[in-house]
């Protein structure tokens, strides 16, 4: 039955024959979770692959033996209802979102989905009077139950200390590889490459404005062209440097973002408190991409500092030297 706010159908309202519908179509959602999982993390995290495969194997038997017991009370015509049809009940994130996930946010949305499973089932048992009934839903939150604790045991036949460690290290490479290394490369490229213009601007003119908008355009033109050069270099096929998308954006966004620090101070009216406080800003920015370096590049942070600090003062250099001229 419907109400007036809502076309789903209410939990109270349903009877056994649609309770035990929803139930099988539910397992088959969730095998079908786990199976996609499986595929997509075998190639780097083979550990946790192998382990949603066997789950998606116990969503497969609890779903058979749910049509089992539907086929004998019920007959062999069963209704499909899915958990969005239902009002309150709890409903999975699209396959296509969880794709984009994390390992780490993968095995939390895992844990969360059977302890939604087993829970929904103890509820709906507790609120049940009738005793064929409750006596079914029982036997659901007794088989949740059952799959929670074999998920534990599962985790700890698959995800060893030395599997989680592997798969952590992937993971962390594989956020360098797609975020990390091209916002690097867009940071120092924004940071850079925008203070011969900026400075030649602000030493040439002496307008602050003017020179805004100089850094403004210099900023955003340079963040739109790392961006589609990053996103059109490579597909990340064959480099396993992730989505092309990703990349783009991390690159082009940290592009822009290095060029604006320093542009953005050039808001303040008066030349000389606006140049001194783009040069602090100048000062942090390269000192700031050569900790990155040192932190996730692993790059000696003295090497990186003479590389970035010392590249960017000469730039700098050069475009106060001809703003001046």
């Amino acid at each position: 039955m419907t109400s007036l706010f809502t076309s789903k159908m209410h939990f109270k309202d349903l009877t056994e024959q649609e309770i035990l519908a929803l139930a099988i179509s539910s397992e088959e959602d969730d095998g079908r979770i786990y199976r996609n999982f499986a595929t997509r993390l075998q190639k780097d995290f083979p550990a946790s692959a192998a382990l949603f495969m066997d789950m998606a194997a116990e969503e497969d038997r609890h779903r058979q033996s749910l049509i089992a017991l539907y086929r004998i009370r019920f007959g062999p015509s069963i209704p499909l209802i899915r958990r969005a049809h239902v009002a309150g009940f709890y409903e999975r994130k699209p396959e296509w979102l969880l794709e984009q996930l994390p390992m780490s946010r993968v095995r939390e949305i895992v844990a969360e989905m059977e302890y939604e499973s087993r829970n929904f089932y103890e509820t709906a048992a507790a609120r049940v009077g009738d005793v064929e009934t409750r006596r079914l839903l029982g036997d659901l939150a007794a088989a949740e139950a059952g799959h929670e604790r074999k998920a534990g045991e599962l985790a700890e036949m698959h995800l060893t200390e030395e599997a989680l460690a592997e798969e952590d290290h992937q993971e962390r490479r594989q956020f360098i590889l797609t975020w990390v290394q091209p916002g690097l490369a867009g940071l120092m490229d924004g940071s850079v490459s925008t203070l011969a213009p900026i400075f030649a601007a602000a030493f040439a003119t002496g307008d602050t404005w003017n020179t805004f908008l100089v850094g403004l355009a210099a900023s955003v033109g340079a963040g739109i062209s790392m961006g589609f050069t990053e996103a059109a270099s490579d597909d990340g096929a064959l480099s396993g440097r992730g989505s092309p998308v990703k990349r783009g954006i991390a690159s082009g966004v940290m592009t822009t973002i290095g060029g604006l620090g320093h542009a953005l101070p050039y808001l303040i009216p008066d030349f000389w408190t606006a140049t001194i406080i783009a040069m602090i800003v100048v000062f942090i920015e390269l000192w700031s991409i050569a900790w990155i370096q040192q932190r996730f590049m692993q790059t000696p942070f003295w090497r990186a500092a003479m590389q970035v600090v010392l590249g960017g003062g000469l730039v700098l250099a050069a475009g106060i030297l001809i703003g001046s001229g």
